[in-house]
């Protein structure tokens, strides 16, 4: 570091009137500090408030690191309040003050030391006032010294400072403070700390582009592996994860020894959907740093991620093992457990997070989601009103908690007043209104004109108190089981979903009840749906599987879309899903994203034959070239049209109208680098669009029920061919409309998987790891509902589905199951039964013959 400009002879000498004047400040100073900072220094509030401030929650991996630039004078490992090095300035008194600042200048342990020793002294003590949080007196201490000589750098340094210090909240010392750095860089301008300085006034204050620029200025005059750490955290605050995750590389390749870098290295992967590169760097972070808490954290919250419920939980434990009350990791195993289906466990976590941190918004609606979700609908709400009261400050932005909970609150208000009522007596998508489902199925803010309220809790109703197993008969006991076991079947085996018991079961009682009404109905039997007995029609088989899913997780609107309000469904419903957004990769689909890539490079060649035919051979030589998605970025530039994105639709042929094809689903590329890409689908369903598919499964209902009626009188295998294929047809099309707000996928098949038991036929194979094929047997991942889109027609996806299904003959021992709209005629029975516990389960199970 390069000495700042010396001190006139003489302009600073320590007469005896000048000691006099340190020694009262100091002595001012001392009394002050005793008076006002009896326990936090103003050091660790500021390093608090950082923490929670912009940055966002990974921040606090950076800030908790002590080499912070911060007053970097010299580099320290220390760990304010928690070593030797880092005394309090409680504990010293004026002498000790004069004694360490004594030392400070005779080693020149701070900023721009000069040549004349006075002077140093001098800076020293305003120095010791900053590190001791006496900021006021530090600024006054260096203007005095600026009256003397007003280009001294180090004084001008050290005051820019201290007004940072005081706090960027205050908008006067954040512009003090950079007008003061400016001033440096103006008179000593190849230092890369104070560009460093400067980067960490401006990034809290939201300026992250500047702050990006002077750390890039920084590196320049000389890298580091802090400079590169501190630069690839602010990309990762922009979620421009792939130069932070270059930034943090640099870092640990001057450092490997860095296990916060290593840390933040791992993020970049895991906001990229690179699960498994993430789960590596967490795990080298932590064979750096055995006892690194946020380390266990991540690798729990990646591990959940990759639907590893064992691996996760045991990381979480790790973390709480080492700090019992380490707030984030209570509250993701909570969440964790709560999407899991462990609920009462859940509430455990969510809990102790609230013990230790009240106004926790995130583990207060989950404390009353939970609670609600088992029927605990007084405690629920309260939780939930805990959240509505803490609205946002001016300008700023809502929760999701909070934009949410009005929604969980009306609901929950809802199913208490029906908890015995007979289900088949009401009709939730008729009962709520529509603007209120309209926009809870959208997420929007809870601003709808003349909405009335549900009632208030009535207080004849009691909350659904919790049931035995062995309270149950015995038949209702194997019905249960029977459950489990149907719906650990309907489990995707690929990353992104995590194994729930409670879906698991709510939708194995679907499966068992839709077998169950789909029999009678073949038998000619009616059914009581709403009210009214009638025969059944496709849409009541599918609300019997609506049903049980809305009550496994009421966070979730699972609502019929063409039951919205009019105005609503004219203008389209969208089912949204983005496949690559930005860096961020959806690894839930990554296995489907060639066989979308080979539809689109079909399409664009259909394209430029019919608009350019002139350009056809040099787009299909581009297209050979074409291997993922970011490759077709260059193509887009060959027509004027395409050159900012382009969307191509998706076509499901007719089986009702030969040669009539409806609209599929929408892809959407739009971007013009890598990193800057959105690449997404959606289906959307309008009334026009509505209206032709219905009546496509009408008809194919209409013929499943009268070859399912000539099936219970012959069973014959071309019958039973017959009807598998009418229901494989019926939910493709099902599939393909996404006709609810949420969970079509899983409530399309648990109707498979029932109306296939009531053909006497039962689903044996799991849904495969990998993508069902007819010509690759050995697959990656395969998930249902895009098996269905991704299909060139029913006859395919029938094909694709009976491969993984392996399809026998049902067990006789499902028959002589009870009736379950009988054993669970109301939310309260349905409710007790997710609730119960399963673990008695594994001894028993249903034999398949």
């Amino acid at each position: 570091m390069r000495a700042g400009k010396m001190a006139p002879a003489g302009g600073l000498a320590r007469g005896p009137w000048v000691l006099l004047a340190v020694l009262a400040l100091l002595a001012r100073a001392a009394l002050t500090l005793t008076e006002r900072y009896p326990a936090l220094s103003l050091l660790q509030q500021e390093r608090h408030r950082q923490r929670h401030g912009p940055a966002g929650e990974w921040a606090e991996q950076y800030s908790a690191e002590c080499d912070s630039s911060f007053l970097h004078f010299h580099e320290s490992d220390c760990d304010i309040g928690g070593s030797s090095s880092c005394e309090s300035m409680l504990s010293l008194n004026t002498e000790k003050i004069l004694s360490q600042a004594k030392l400070l200048a005779e080693q020149k342990r701070f900023p721009f030391a000069t040549d004349n020793d006075n002077t140093n002294e001098e800076l020293a003590i305003a120095y010791v006032l900053i590190g001791n949080g006496l900021y006021d007196e530090a600024i006054r201490h260096f203007s005095t010294m600026l009256q003397e000589e007003p280009e001294l750098v180090s004084a001008i340094y050290g005051r820019g400072i201290a007004y940072g210090k005081k706090g960027l909240h205050d908008m006067k010392n954040a512009e003090l403070a950079l007008f003061e750095l400016s001033r440096v860089i103006s008179l000593e301008p190849d230092h890369p700390e104070v560009f460093e300085q400067r980067a960490e006034i401006l990034s809290p204050l939201g300026r992250i582009s500047e702050a990006l620029s002077d750390l890039t200025k920084a590196i320049q005059l000389q890298p580091s592996a802090r400079l590169y750490r501190h630069r690839g955290t602010l990309y990762f605050i922009s979620e421009d994860y792939a130069t932070a995750h270059e930034d943090f590389q640099h870092s640990l390749e001057l450092n490997k020894n860095q296990p916060i870098a290593m840390l933040y290295k791992g993020l970049t992967f895991f906001h990229r959907g690179l699960l498994k590169e993430a789960i590596e760097s967490f795990k080298e972070a932590l064979k750096q740093k055995a006892d690194f808490i946020d380390a266990y954290k991540s690798l729990g919250q990646a591990y959940r991620e990759l639907g590893n419920f064992d691996a996760a939980t045991e990381s979480f434990q790790k973390a709480l093992l080492l700090n019992q009350n380490h707030v984030q990791t209570l509250q993701l195993k909570g969440m964790m457990l709560y999407h899991h289906g462990s609920l009462d466990e859940a509430l455990k976590n969510f809990k102790r997070c609230l013990q230790l941190e009240p106004y926790n918004e995130v583990c207060q609606y989950m404390k009353g989601l939970s609670h609600v979700a088992m029927g605990q609908f007084y405690e629920g709400i309260k939780a939930q009103t805990k959240v509505m009261l803490n609205d946002p400050l001016p300008g700023q932005k809502a929760s999701p908690e909070y934009l949410k909970v009005k929604y969980l609150r009306e609901y929950s208000r809802y199913l208490h007043a029906h908890l015995d009522t007979p289900l088949t007596e009401y009709n939730t998508d008729t009962d709520l209104p529509g603007n209120f489902k309209d926009h809870w199925a959208k997420n929007l803010p809870f601003l709808i004109e003349n909405y009335e309220e549900q009632p208030g809790l009535q207080p004849h109703i009691k909350d659904v108190l919790f049931q035995n197993f062995e309270s149950y008969k015995p038949d209702v006991q194997e019905l249960i089981c029977a459950a489990d076991h149907l719906g650990s079947m309907m489990q995707y085996e690929t990353p992104g979903f995590l194994p729930n018991k409670r879906i698991h079961r709510a939708m194995g009682l679907a499966t068992l009840e839709v077998m169950q009404a789909v029999q009678r109905t073949w038998a000619n039997s009616k059914v009581r749906m709403n009210g009214k007995t009638r025969l059944m029609q496709w849409r009541d088989m599918f609300d019997i599987a609506v049903k049980w899913r809305r009550i496994a997780d009421p966070d979730q609107p699972v609502l019929w879309l063409d039951q919205m309000p009019a105005r609503s469904l004219s203008r389209g419903f969208n089912n949204h899903i983005n496949l690559i957004r930005g860096q961020v990769i959806n690894m839930r689909y990554l296995e489907y994203f060639e066989k979308i890539l080979h539809f689109i490079k079909d399409r664009i060649l259909v394209y430029h034959g019919a608009n350019n035919p002139k350009g056809l051979l040099e787009v299909r030589e581009a297209l050979e070239k074409v291997h993922k998605v970011e490759d077709l970025l260059p193509i887009m530039k060959f027509n004027s049209k395409t050159r900012d994105g382009f969307t191509v639709n998706t076509k499901v042929p007719s089986l009702k109208d030969q040669g009539k094809e409806y609209d599929g689903f929408t892809i959407t590329i739009t971007g013009d680098k890598v990193g800057n890409i959105l690449f997404s689908v959606e289906t959307q369903t309008t009334e026009e669009r509505t209206q032709l598919y219905h009546a496509e499964i009408d008809a194919l209902y209409k013929d499943l029920t009268a070859k399912g009626k000539i099936l219970i009188l012959s069973a014959e295998l071309g019958e039973v061919d017959a009807v598998c294929n009418l229901i494989l047809s019926l939910v493709y099309y099902f599939y393909n409309l996404m006709p609810l707000s949420r969970g079509s996928s899983v409530i399309a098949y648990s109707v498979i998987m029932g109306a296939l038991m009531a053909s006497g036929k039962e689903v044996s194979g799991k849904i495969p790891k990998g993508k069902a094929s007819i010509k690759i047997p050995k697959c990656t991942s395969s998930l249902v509902d895009f098996e269905a889109m991704t299909a060139p027609g029913s006859e395919a996806f029938s094909k694709i589905a009976r491969s993984w299904m392996n399809l026998k003959s049902i067990s006789p021992s499902y028959k002589s199951l009870p009736s379950v709209s009988e054993t669970f005629p109301t939310l309260r029975t349905m409710i007790e039964v997710l609730n119960t516990d399963s673990s008695h389960c594994l001894k028993k199970t249903i034999v398949v013959v």
